[in-house]
């Protein structure tokens, strides 16, 4: 099969000579790859030519040209990071994953919120933002090729780049990708609407040129008198930006009095506000239709002046003014900043838009004002580094507090879902609930079909839980069971106080008034929590105290039991699992085995959740007893220095009267440390408190059980 023949190399002129042999390296590459004549979608040397309009870095270049995807069909595929550096590397594998990203659905039109957090997701997993430029390129490009695809691909990529990649381009201030992305996209969505226009303009063209070219003539010749170098072009009006006003104002095109619009560049910005009183000496304005967006910029960094004048024959002009680098960067946004960046001093804007990079668009309002018609739209901007995006087995994404674990995920969901979780799946694999969520991993909730929260779960040290939320939902719950289990005693022991006292209680609302309980469900939540005892209620009904047995108030002491029930059977051979190492207060599962008997793990242990079908017969329930014993734990701390660790974090230990059954300190040349431990351990409550004392040494980064 032909190779691909060399690119045109003259599209990347204006590069140094040493930067142009890294070029012409990258292109050497492309060209290995076979000729394809079925293959028409974009091509790295295509998008990378696109970007060359945008005044990128070379990296930027080089990274365009080396994500051609055809690239995965070389054998052997190149080392880009040997060739060509981590940065370069880097900005490939960001490409790939843009490209492959298969998030977007239609539904999601209808759904704002999921579109903003598709958007915030994209953003936050590229590790560099030119990668999010040479996607906007590699989009343009396949805009273009659309043509050959079916009806509903065509309309399905569309829709993506309104709904997803022209608003980012809007966020980064390239409007230029912008405005490009929106036209094209809409011409595939709307044909008729988009022809229509477009035929208006063409045939209104010698009109608007005629009114355009007498108000330039008339500026420039006053703005030469003052001294005042200009200039001075008319500035096309973008269709889809023009449908959008039509819908807004409810207008016909033949009504709208903007479309015709002049963009004058000045050297200066004192030539700036000269330019603007000479504009409203000549003609009259509109003063509604004025805004300052030098002295107050719009949030991405834009600045000009507009105002709209009303010219002798009546006609409505939208003037804009500015300098070049503020037409530079409302032109071509982020992009710039390489421009600027090798000397003299960094434009506020451009920086502040650099440091903004990783906040996006949220279209939940709407305001006047802008660079353009593309600008009209308001934003509002908002990090998201400390976000986590992920999604359903549906579908549909969900914005989560970095370092969430699945059981946030769950009650993200819904509440219920959350209480009943005893598992989770991420990509079809098995993993504890105190896995880590990563952006763009798929959850799949396994759940119990009744039951309730696990005590531990709101333990921050144990690590079930990193979502307020879902920690209050849980207190909630818990708080509500210990609530409905009081009730039931109070009701309990009332009844058993008035047979031993020889009464019939007639006015429960009397008694609850007494004991200043707002209603009966809370009288007999304090008899059961014990607030109220046999003696206050004696005393109320005014009989001598008898001698009560233990029960009548409180629980008596339950005998001590082996450390195992099963099945409601004491004294049946168990063994603890290694791989979840179980302890007092988890909640348990027995699993019985031909050699061992019955082996006690965790019920979120992996192996119990990834049980094969036929096997799960041989699980049992199992439930702790009351004899005390000790369980080995497995434990790893991490700490910025290796000094005096391993003898603090033993004497905390020795205090609290924990055994020590292994130790391993791994110190590496940063002097920061890893000590791995096997403690034995009674239970959860003893844990939780050991490593909160650890958590409080000097130097300690991280501390928890290993799972």
């Amino acid at each position: 099969m032909k190779k691909n023949t060399a690119p045109n190399k003259q599209m990347f002129n204006g590069f140094s000579a040493p930067d142009t042999e890294q070029i012409n390296r990258a292109l050497a590459i492309i060209a290995q790859i076979p000729e394809d004549p079925h293959y028409f979608r974009p091509k790295g040397v295509e998008v990378a030519a696109v970007l060359m309009d945008f005044n990128v870095d070379l990296d930027t270049i080089l990274a365009a040209i080396l994500s051609d995807p055809r690239l995965a069909n070389l054998n052997p595929k190149p080392n880009i990071k040997q060739q060509f550096g981590a940065t370069v590397a880097t900005l490939v594998d960001d490409v790939n994953w843009l490209n492959k990203l298969t998030v977007y659905s239609l539904e999601m039109t209808d759904q704002p919120s999921q579109t903003e957090t598709l958007r915030r997701m994209l953003l936050s997993m590229t590790q560099d933002v030119r990668a999010v430029l040479i996607k906007l390129a590699y989009r343009i490009q396949r805009l273009k090729v659309l043509p050959r695809e079916s009806y509903e691909l065509r309309r399905f990529i569309a829709q993506e780049t309104l709904d997803i990649y022209a608003p980012i381009a809007n966020r980064m201030g390239i409007h230029q990708l912008k405005w490009e992305l929106e036209d094209m996209a809409f011409r595939y969505l709307e044909p008729q609407s988009y022809l229509r226009i477009a035929k208006s303009l063409t045939d209104n063209r010698a009109q608007r040129e005629n009114c355009i070219n007498n108000f330039i003539a008339l500026l420039q010749g006053k703005l030469a008198e003052q001294g005042v170098s200009a200039e001075i072009y008319g500035r096309p009006k973008h269709i889809y930006s023009i449908w959008k006003k039509m819908l807004r104002k409810q207008l016909d095109i033949d009504e709208l009095y903007d479309l015709l619009a002049v963009r004058v560049i000045v050297d200066n910005l004192t030539s700036c506000y000269a330019t603007l009183g000479i504009v409203h000496s000549l003609w009259q304005t509109i003063p509604k239709e004025f805004d300052d967006y030098i002295a107050n910029p719009k949030e991405n960094g834009y600045q000009s002046l507009h105002t709209v004048i009303i010219d002798a024959d009546g006609n409505r002009i939208e003037v804009q003014i500015r300098t070049q680098q503020m037409h530079d960067f409302a032109e071509l946004g982020v992009a710039a900043h390489w421009s600027y960046k090798e000397g003299g001093k960094h434009d506020a804007a451009i920086e502040k838009n650099i440091a903004s990079l990783r906040k996006l668009l949220d279209e939940t309002s709407s305001r006047k004002g802008g660079g353009d018609e593309a600008l009209s739209e308001s934003f509002r901007s908002e990090l998201f580094n400390d976000r986590v995006y992920v999604l359903t087995p549906a579908g549909k994404l969900i914005d989560l507090v970095k370092g969430s674990t699945p059981l946030d995920f769950a009650y993200a969901i819904h509440t219920e879902i959350g209480h009943r979780c005893r598992g989770a799946k991420i990509n079809g694999r098995i993993v504890p609930l105190t896995y880590t969520l990563k952006s763009g991993e798929q959850v799949k909730i396994l759940t119990a079909k009744e039951g309730g929260p696990n005590h531990n779960w709101i333990d921050p040290n144990l690590g079930y839980l990193k979502t307020s939320a879902a920690i209050g939902k849980v207190k909630s719950w818990l708080k509500n069971q210990q609530q409905a289990q009081n009730i039931a005693a109070g009701k309990a022991i009332l009844d058993k106080e008035s047979q031993r006292l020889g009464l019939k209680i007639l006015n429960l609302a009397e008694l609850a008034k007494h004991f200043h309980q707002s209603d009966t469900d809370r009288l007999f939540e304090a008899i059961g929590r014990s607030d109220i005892n046999s003696r206050q209620l004696a005393a109320f009904f005014k009989v001598p105290e008898l001698e009560a047995p233990a029960t009548s108030i409180q629980r008596k002491k339950p005998e001590a039991k082996s450390e195992i029930s099963v099945a409601g059977i004491d004294n049946v051979l168990t063994s603890f699992a290694h791989c979840c190492s179980p302890i007092q207060g988890n909640d348990i599962i027995g699993y019985i085995s031909h050699k061992k008997g019955i082996t006690i793990h965790r019920q979120d242990c992996e192996n119990i959740l990834h049980l094969d079908p036929e096997k799960q017969a041989q699980l049992i329930a199992v439930n702790w007893g009351a004899k005390k014993a000790s369980y080995a734990v497995p434990i790893v701390i991490h700490a910025f220095n290796s000094h005096n660790l391993l003898s603090d974090v033993t004497q905390i230990l020795a205090q609290a009267k924990i055994h020590i059954s292994n130790a391993a300190l791994d110190t590496h040349p940063d002097f920061s440390a890893l000590l791995n431990l096997t403690i034995q351990i009674e239970n959860t409550d003893q844990l939780s408190q050991v490593l909160n004392k650890i958590s409080q040494l000097p130097n300690i980064v991280d501390v928890k059980r290993k799972t």
